[in-house]
């Protein structure tokens, strides 16, 4: 596969003010998941999708052509309630209309998941091409140590849990072992399929192929930067 594109959002908004150019391990966050991508034998261009001018200057200040900041994202879909189904159909939209072009595969990398391992990376991109016909997408996770099962809301002012079992009503006291192992995705790697994606009104999909890492640790807050 020759259009294979990776797009990494970064948005100027967040818990932590412009926290994808904030400093970690020596250099501005989002440079890691670019240059990982650059790194990947199989990817072969580089999108940012980014609302902020300041991000726009420093990251094409680094890496000039071997990335590409076409456009600058509409504000409407770079807020806190924005989705990522959001702004990659934005972005599929402007590369077909503006440089007539469609590619196979995304990889969407998240700035957040800094520390990947492009042989990791590419094994997944792997995994993807010969499975290519027979899943609509892939998602990385991690094994996680409880079940859904076992956690509760508070509803008027006591817990509940978020499961309706008939034949077992405190099925949250049942041992873990009852329950099948879970997964949380972790951000380590999304492959998307562009079809999917223009022709519905969903991001990966029914058939979401499983591609399991280790855990990994997501940069969300400054204590996680401190970490």
């Amino acid at each position: 596969m020759k259009n294979i594109i990776c797009m990494i959002p970064a948005r100027s908004g967040s818990s932590i003010k412009n926290k994808n150019i904030k400093k970690y391990k020596k250099k501005p966050l989002i440079f890691h998941s670019i240059d990982v991508a650059l790194k990947s034998e199989f990817i072969n261009k580089i999108l940012i999708s980014t609302d902020s001018k300041q991000y726009k200057s420093i990251i094409e200040k680094k890496y000039g052509k071997k990335i590409e900041i076409p456009f600058l994202r509409p504000k409407k879909i770079s807020g806190t309630h924005a989705t990522d189904y959001q702004w990659v159909k934005h972005a599929l939209k402007f590369l077909s209309k503006n440089q007539n072009y469609t590619p196979q595969m995304i990889i969407h990398l998240r700035p957040t998941t800094p520390n990947r391992d492009v042989k990791i990376l590419d094994n997944a991109i792997k995994l993807f091409i010969k499975k290519y016909k027979y899943c609509s997408s892939l998602r990385s996770a991690n094994k996680f140590s409880q079940p859904p099962y076992k956690m509760f809301k508070i509803y008027k002012g006591f817990f509940r849990g978020y499961f309706n079992y008939k034949k077992f009503k405190e099925y949250y006291n049942l041992s873990r072992q009852k329950f099948s192992q879970n997964y949380l995705p972790n951000g380590y790697v999304d492959i998307l399929k562009p079809d999917i994606i223009l022709k519905s009104k969903f991001l990966h999909g029914k058939k979401i192929l499983p591609f399991i890492t280790n855990d990994t640790n997501d940069i969300d807050n400054l204590n996680d930067f401190k970490k």
